[in-house]
């Protein structure tokens, strides 16, 4: 399992317009390539009457399964541009579709890797970016006396608490990325003078909300 990687959230949708033609961009969290085709042949279904509906995605830890689809334009305007944003944008395990309604006016090769390039990264921003980190769930159980300068230390130093039961004892849980977790234990010793008991819980990947980035504008390869 990877420590921490980057994906969508689990789905979001946006459109833009560029020179009268309709671009509708669908985006997916999948984790394996049939969920990934499940998606695509949705979107295709749902809009059966577009003049493309063109799509890419990325699955995998090691990004094993990749193909991409220009659904009738011109090789390589379309299917590679939105697999180049996935690529570029360090995202895994995530499918875009792209659905253009034809305007009227032709874009030429360039402008249609410009636009299925903006329209995927446009998808994306409008989606979300999280980051997933490995973390396991450190369950501590200490006396009530000692609460209030726990909660108190653990929100300063930034740490994620989980759970809290008040039973004969307070135990709290508080998540830790796996392999981070000395500075944490430490602390909870220190904080209630050695009067703790600590117990490892189960590892569990947690979601990080992510600054948008600009679009990427893609150019045509020479």
């Amino acid at each position: 399992m990877l420590k921490r990687y980057l994906t969508v959230r689990p789905e979001g949708e946006t459109e833009i317009e560029i020179k009268r033609s309709r671009f509708i961009s669908y985006v997916k969290r999948v984790e394996t390539p049939e969920e990934a085709v499940t998606f695509i042949q949705g979107i295709k279904k749902k809009h059966w009457d577009a003049t493309h509906n063109c799509s890419a995605y990325i699955v995998g830890e090691h990004d094993q399964h990749q193909k991409m689809d220009d659904d009738g334009e011109p090789s390589g305007t379309a299917g590679k541009p939105i697999l180049e944003v996935i690529k570029k944008k360090g995202l895994k395990d995530t499918a875009i579709v792209v659905t253009r309604y034809f305007g009227g006016v032709k874009l030429g090769a360039g402008g249609l890797i410009r636009a299925y390039g903006k329209s995927a990264s446009a998808g994306v921003r409008a989606t979300g970016v999280v980051e997933r980190v490995l973390t396991r769930g450190h369950h501590f159980a200490f006396d009530y006396t000692h609460w209030g300068k726990v909660e108190n230390e653990l929100n300063a130093h930034g740490y994620q608490i989980l759970n809290v039961e008040y039973l004969d004892r307070v135990t709290v849980t508080v998540g830790e990325e796996e392999g981070k977790e000395e500075p944490l234990t430490n602390l909870m010793i220190n904080l209630t003078s050695g009067q703790v008991e600590w117990t490892p819980g189960d590892l569990a990947y947690i979601e990080r909300l992510q600054e948008a980035e600009d679009d990427i504008d893609l150019e045509e390869d020479e």
